[in-house]
C-alpha cells in the first residue's frame, strides 16, 4: 500500500514538474537541441530587426538577413542583417535557453543582442586577438586557466581544453559559444558586410 501511495505521489510530482516547462517538442523533460535551430532563430530575429532596428514605416523596405552559425548546443545563433535603403547593417546574437521566473516556473527564453557593423567587427577582432595573445596561458593548465573580459553589456569567459570555448553572459543567459561557431561567424560576417 505504501508503494502505491508513493508511486501516485511521485507520478503527480513528475507531471507537475514537466507541466511547468512551456513550449516546443520535448524528449522527457529535456528539450530537443534542434528546437533552437538557425531556421527558428532567423524567423524570430526578423521580427526583432524590423521592430527594434529598422522601425515602423509605411514605405516598402528591402533588407537581407541570413543565419551565420549556430552552436551545437543551440544556445547561441549568429545572424547578419543588411538594409541598404536605411543604411543599417550588423550582427544579431540570438540567445536561447531555459530561464526561471520569480515563481520558479521554468520556461524557454530567447532574446537578441544587436551589434551594428562597426561594433560587430570590433568584437570579432577583439575576441580573436585575445585568444591569440592568451593561447599559451590558456594551454598551460586547461583545467584552471581562464580569461574574461566585458564588451558593451556582454561578459565573456574563454577557456581552452581540447577546443576553445567562449561563454557569454548577457541578461541572465549563460551561453556557450564554441570556437568553431565563432570562427564561422567571423568569416561569414565579414563576407556578408563587404558585399
Amino acid at each position: 500500500m505504501k508503494r502505491i501511495i508513493l508511486s501516485l505521489i511521485l507520478s503527480f510530482f513528475i507531471i507537475q514538474c514537466c507541466a511547468q516547462v512551456a513550449g516546443g517538442p520535448t524528449l522527457g523533460s529535456y528539450f530537443v537541441a534542434k528546437e533552437f535551430s538557425k531556421e527558428i532563430a532567423l524567423y524570430r530575429a526578423k521580427d526583432f530587426v524590423v521592430k527594434n532596428i529598422f522601425g515602423k514605416t509605411s514605405s516598402v523596405i528591402e533588407f537581407e538577413m541570413d543565419p551565420l552559425a549556430a552552436t551545437s548546443s543551440g544556445e547561441v545563433t549568429s545572424l547578419v542583417y543588411n538594409c541598404k535603403e536605411l543604411k543599417k547593417e550588423g550582427l544579431i546574437l540570438g540567445f536561447f535557453g531555459m530561464n526561471w521566473n520569480d515563481a520558479g516556473v521554468v520556461y524557454q527564453a530567447y532574446a537578441f543582442k544587436d551589434l551594428p557593423a562597426p561594433k560587430a567587427i570590433e568584437l570579432m577582432e577583439k575576441i580573436e586577438n585575445i585568444i591569440k595573445e592568451k593561447t599559451k596561458y590558456l594551454g598551460e593548465d586547461a583545467n584552471s586557466n581562464n580569461i574574461f573580459f566585458s564588451y558593451d553589456d556582454l561578459t565573456f569567459i574563454i577557456t581552452m581544453n581540447v577546443y576553445t570555448e567562449i561563454r557569454i553572459f548577457w541578461q541572465g543567459f549563460d551561453a556557450s559559444w564554441d570556437g568553431t561557431a565563432f570562427k564561422r561567424t567571423k568569416k561569414r560576417l565579414l563576407k556578408n558586410l563587404t558585399k
